[in-house]
């Protein structure tokens, strides 16, 4: 048994709108071997991972998956269970999986869902050692292992500041991207994206946070404002931190100027020996130190988020109970266990440790870590209150006197910080500061929010929703208009039409699709950009107001989807076909799950827009959680009708117009002549991508005004759809310039050639060879029956076929060709165009594939360089160009 690969659908996918791990698990030997044939296996199983009875299985009642292992099913789907039991463990429950089989025999596709990606992976390969052990009947320590992956939880996954905010993110469907190993995360796309790390905002000030970061200087400012501080100053020693000790009185607290996480603090120090070994101590966390008047009373953290406050704790050091047995080290341990605590700031509370401020503390209590206190005895560990240094923290919001919130507020804003963790202490917090001698000790940036999130006592604080609130104000989710491409046969072309229509309202739109990536109309990169990573790419871009992306099948299958939702979803067709035979997908049905995707990730306020006379196409309104504009040229069509019926929307064709109709309700839009793409409508498969865009930018909500500007000013030539049915003139021949490179998109292609007069008909085709033989010996036999002369060509894209083998499945679909007289077999693209140009003559109709856009544009434009040699054209020319002798007469349009 072996895992032969493992997809990161981190974006929604043909499993889930979730993200999935989707491992690909060859059985071998097991294939055949369920769970009861493997004597002991099922015991150790349940043994080891008692809890899985939680499990259930699809919709199976509790305790379904144990069921179903003593009855005997198969590894795979015990290897996504057991994944998914281990993430719960490690601390990041999961619960959606599914195992199906492949068209290989013994290998499955596993699909486990994940909240952390590399704790999914590092859960699925330790899930995998589980399972062969269990099967092998070898020893499994399953507490040690899980241990382990908590840890390593502790260090991939968000910590609970920043998964706060992230939560209250989701809560408001703003989307998130984590963008490092770190803290950093983008919330939203485009121009409104946001960027967080941990609880400071990219509105908070560096200028700010180095103020907050200086003590000494935070002090000062705050006098300016009237605000109680305490008394204190710089010390460069340990005796003139002794000296200004007593010029301020004692006790005194010693902590570095520049620093955080109470790291080096000391505070309540009565004596030189105290603050002499505390200077030393603070000097290794910083070389400048700051001395500085102890106040008595509780320590208090006040979280100021937005210019209000939102939070408040009482803060409690680091401490143990004895209990006249334990030393003080075995206390510590114990209190360490607590599953609440870890090392750094991954849980709500940090777990205490023994170092040299420590040792200083137990040792003015006259204690060390290895005396065994009386019982109720409390030992201090700390006198600084940080949750860092492993200090607990009660909830005291409903408590907090206005006046103390009010200076909290105010110090914060004198600092600058829009986030801030305000110190302060206090004996009494239901009081003003004045009169008790409180002060305001620190400002912090970036504060941690765990003890508001989740105190040791007391209510938990929306602490994450204040500052989401604060960054992203009502009515603001963060999001762009998506609109998300997809279909056989198309979508390039759809997607600019789209992009074009939405950039004529001035927005600046972001666009990927096979030529590149475009913004507001510029290139930025080139090759085929329709997969995830470019969307993500638009969507990362803070220029984007709006997004439209080209979405092909091998990045869905590859990587999912690279966005959440879309506001609209376009699936142009699926007709024959394309690509069956890889990456498990054999069927039309296969492949409309494949599209589907899409269309199930609209937004309940968005549409699917879909062919209504193509059936896989059809199926799919059924999955749209928003609505459907069903487009056909014909507008009797009857899925188009129905819809129709039941008052939804539709485009179609009628009298030569693009109609938009809601329910009984026709708004005319416009005269396909109007529209360059169409070429006056003659062009089918173009007057269906302007269908099929004019009703994504309807369900955009964009009025018929602008979209009628779009469509009459979106043109047919290269600049606008390279590759795309463009008409040139070249040594007096008409040359059609396409990317059709399979049976659909040839036999569409094939049928509009019907309309021109000209009688000797050259193409120049191939096909990737990681096409099935019979697609193309399908592709031949279309080839053969529309073109006098055929030049195959081979290039870069064998793809796995041996040189020759594309050509002779081709060559074998044109046997039976009704029209083809000459076949020619050329290496390379610029060698079968060569060949072409050679051979036409005047008068004659060349079919040119664009094998790669940007060679077939660049060639086609040194080409035009020189004007006899070639120029673009309408279709009008080169329908009503004069016949060469022996041609038919041209028809009448």
């Amino acid at each position: 048994m072996q895992i032969l690969k493992v997809n990161k659908l981190r974006g929604p996918n043909i499993w889930s709108n979730s993200p999935v791990l989707e491992a690909w698990v060859d059985l071998e030997e097991l294939k055949d071997t369920s769970s009861e044939m493997i004597p002991g296996f099922n015991e150790r199983l349940m043994a080891w991972l008692p809890t899985m009875v939680e499990h259930r299985c699809s919709v199976g009642e509790r305790g379904g998956f144990f069921v179903r292992l003593r009855r005997g099913t198969y590894m795979a789907h015990i290897l996504e269970h057991i994944t998914l039991e281990l993430q719960s463990l490690a601390g990041t429950p999961v619960g959606f999986g599914r195992a199906r089989e492949t068209n290989k025999e013994g290998v499955y596709k596993v699909a486990i869902s994940y909240r952390e990606e590399k704790l999914g992976l590092a859960c699925l390969d330790k899930a995998f050692e589980l399972l062969q052990a269990a099967v092998h009947d070898r020893p499994f320590d399953v507490d040690a292992e899980v241990e382990k992956l908590k840890e390593y939880a502790y260090d991939v996954c968000l910590g609970p500041s920043t998964k706060a905010i992230v939560d209250a993110a989701k809560a408001r469907n703003i989307p998130w991207r984590r963008l490092n190993e770190g803290s950093l995360v983008q919330l939203g796309y485009g121009h409104l994206q946001r960027r967080i790390c941990t609880a400071e905002a990219d509105t908070t000030s560096a200028i700010a946070e180095s103020i907050a970061q200086d003590k000494d200087l935070t002090r000062m400012l705050l006098k300016t404002i009237g605000v109680p501080t305490p008394e204190g100053q710089p010390v460069e020693s340990a005796e003139e931190a002794w000296e200004v000790a007593q010029d301020i009185g004692l006790p005194v607290v010693i902590k570095p100027q520049y620093g955080n996480h109470g790291r080096g603090v000391a505070t309540n120090l009565q004596s030189r020996e105290q603050v002499e070994a505390a200077y030393r101590a603070a000097r290794e966390e910083g070389s400048s130190i700051v001395c500085e008047r102890h106040a008595p009373g509780d320590d208090y953290r006040i979280l100021v988020i937005g210019g209000r406050m939102v939070a408040a704790a009482r803060r409690e050091p680091a401490h143990v109970i004895g209990d006249g047995q334990s030393t003080v080290q075995k206390l510590i341990d114990v209190v360490n266990e607590d599953p609440r605590r870890s090392d750094g700031h991954s849980t709500v509370l940090s777990k205490i440790k023994i170092d040299a401020v420590a040792l200083g503390v137990l040792m003015e209590q006259g204690l060390t870590p290895d005396t065994i206190p009386p019982l109720g005895k409390k030992v201090l560990i700390r006198r600084n209150a940080n949750l860092s240094t492993g200090g607990t923290a009660a909830d005291v919001t409903d408590i907090v006197h206005p006046d103390v919130a009010r200076q909290c507020v105010e110090a914060a804003r004198v600092i600058g910080l829009d986030i801030a963790g305000v110190d302060v202490v206090a004996q009494d917090i239901t009081q003003p500061l004045q009169g008790q001698r409180g002060v305001i000790v620190e400002i912090n940036a970036g504060p941690g929010l765990r003890m508001h999130i989740e105190p040791s006592s007391g209510q938990g604080r929306p602490v994450g929703e204040a500052i989401i609130d604060m960054m992203f104000p009502e009515g603001n989710n963060g999001r762009v208009p998506i609109v998300s491409v997809t279909g056989v046969n198309g979508k390039t072309t759809t997607t600019r039409l789209v992009s074009h229509i939405v950039g004529c309202t001035g927005k600046k739109v972001g666009m990927t699709c096979t030529d590149g990536i475009y913004i507001h109309g510029r290139r930025i990169d080139s090759g085929d950009c329709s997969g995830p990573q470019s969307a993500r790419s638009v969507l990362m871009n803070p220029a984007v107001e709006a997004a439209v992306l080209e979405t092909a099948r091998g990045g869905i299958l590859r990587e999912g989807l690279g966005f959440d939702f879309c506001d609209v979803g376009i699936v142009t067709n699926i007709g024959e076909g394309d690509h069956l035979g890889l990456s498990d997908i054999e069927t039309l049905e296969q492949l409309a799950k494949v599209k589907r995707c899409v269309i199930e990730a609209v937004s309940k306020t968005g549409y699917g827009v879909l062919k209504a006379n193509d059936p896989y196409t059809a199926e799919m309104a059924e999955r749209c959680k928003g609505g459907v504009i069903f487009f056909a040229i014909d507008g009797n069509d009857p899925v188009l009708s129905e819809h129709r019926s039941k008052g939804g929307r539709a485009a179609f064709v009628r009298d030569n117009a693009i109609i938009l109709a809601e329910g009984t309700t026709d708004f005319p839009l416009l005269s396909l002549e109007r529209i360059p793409l169409t070429h006056n409508g003659r062009i089918t498969f173009q007057v269906e991508n302007v269908l099929a865009a004019a009703a994504a930018c309807w369900g955009l909500g964009m009025p018929c005004e602008q979209i009628r500007l779009g469509l009459e000013s979106f043109s047919a030539h290269m600049d606008k759809v390279p590759g795309r049915f463009n008409l040139v003139e070249m040594h007096g021949a008409t040359v059609i310039v396409d990317y059709g490179h399979n049976a659909s998109s040839l036999m569409a292609i094939a049928e509009t050639l019907e309309q021109f007069p000209h009688e000797h008909r050259t193409v120049i085709y191939s096909a990737a060879g990681d096409r099935r033989d019979e697609d193309m010996v399908r592709q031949g036999e279309i080839l053969a029956n529309h073109f006098d002369r055929i030049i195959l060509y081979e290039d870069q894209y064998l793809r796995g076929r041996q040189p020759g083998e594309i050509m002779s499945l081709f060559k074998k679909g044109m046997d039976a060709g009704r029209k083809v007289k000459e076949i020619h077999e050329v290496s390379g693209w610029p060698n079968a165009v060569d060949r072409a140009l050679k051979l036409i003559r005047k008068g004659d109709l060349l079919l040119m594939q664009a094998d790669t856009i940007d060679e077939a544009v660049q060639y086609l434009q040194r080409a035009f360089e020189h004007e006899s040699l070639g120029r673009e054209i309408d279709l009008d020319s080169a329908i009503h160009k004069p016949a060469e002798k022996g041609a038919p007469t041209p028809p009448k349009t």
